[in-house]
């Protein structure tokens, strides 16, 4: 006897899969990582990064309005700072005429409806390279909080619509939290890097911003891999500090994690899709192992799927211009 359900029903045409279809990809899903640099007429591909470029202000303008005009509507902005400018308290962090603070105002005069979120994290401003102030070999934690609140601030005050702390420093968003609220920034959003992991996929982007640590690595305040638990307890500690939007880094090797953090907090919840995911895809393309637009959607999907509202992307322009 045949069955009276035949699932297969619903699979039989394009037609019927897109009517029926459960999980689906918008531009209003994409937040676009940004790289900056100083300079003029700089558009400078990142080499591990094919593809990805870093830019000068004056060219960062050309591809904001290039984004809008797709229908991608926020970015995250990351600097690459200049050597000279390094030193162990993240001095140019908080400085307002900073190259973040210039491209935030950049971005917001060519593209006032342009959301505007900031990456803050001492690792780009450190002559270490790490993501807070060294002594003795060790992250201090409480005097790096100080300098992230500053600098939140100081973004905030640029133009920035959220900061985005990187760093998983304990503490810094009810610290960001409580310094918005008494400088009357009650508008100012904070995305928390929640459930960020200390994973081997950040390689690329090291080389973009050329943050890479100057010594050890980052264990001591990113997450151990390993753990599942821990990325819950870390994600609602946020959330309870303050934290408008929570964010599991990296993507792909961590869909669980994404599923897990969905199921838990009932704040909008991001995944980052790191440079080593973004370059492996590339790199495997190029050999013409993988198909590249095919396996690109299909990731972007499984984040969605997995409970991703947002999605940091260095796809999302080929991913919005497939759609």
């Amino acid at each position: 006897m045949y069955p009276i359900i035949r699932n297969r029903r619903l699979r039989a045409s394009e037609s019927i899969r897109n009517l029926v279809r459960e999980t689906s990809i918008t531009p209003h899903d994409f937040l676009v990582p940004l790289f900056v640099e100083e300079g003029k007429g700089i558009k400078s591909e990142i080499p591990s990064m094919p593809g990805y470029y870093r830019f000068s202000l004056d060219l960062l303008k050309k591809e904001v309005q290039e984004l809008w005009s797709m229908g991608l509507c926020g970015v995250l902005v990351f600097v690459k700072v200049e050597d000279a400018l390094k030193d162990n308290q993240g001095t140019e962090a908080v400085n307002p005429d900073g190259l973040m603070q210039r491209a935030v105002k950049t971005i917001k005069d060519v593209c006032p409806g342009m959301l505007v979120m900031t990456d803050v994290a001492l690792d780009p401003y450190s002559s270490y390279g790490h993501d807070g102030i060294v002594e003795d070999g060790q992250i201090l934690n409480d005097e790096t909080v100080e300098v992230l609140t500053d600098m939140s601030l100081s973004h905030i005050e640029a133009g920035a619509d959220f900061v985005a702390p990187s760093d998983m420093m304990d503490g810094r968003i009810l610290s960001i939290r409580e310094a918005f609220e008494d400088a009357g920034y009650h508008h100012a959003g904070i995305m928390s890097y929640s459930a960020k992991y200390a994973s081997a996929f950040y390689g690329p982007f090291r080389d973009a911003l050329d943050s890479a640590p100057g010594f050890g690595d980052k264990k001591t305040y990113q997450m151990d891999f390993a753990n599942r638990f821990e990325a819950i307890r870390e994600t609602q500690l946020d959330v309870d500090e303050g934290a408008d939007i929570v964010m599991v880094k990296p993507g792909l090797a961590y869909l669980d994690i994404l599923r897990e953090i969905k199921n838990e907090v009932d704040v909008p919840v991001a995944v980052y899709q790191v440079s080593g995911e973004y370059a492996m895809l590339k790199a495997a393309a190029e050999k013409g192992w993988l198909n590249h637009d095919a396996v690109m959607m299909e990731q972007l999907i499984a984040f969605k799927r997995a409970g991703a509202d947002i999605i940091a992307s260095y796809f999302a322009k080929d991913a919005v211009k497939l759609l």
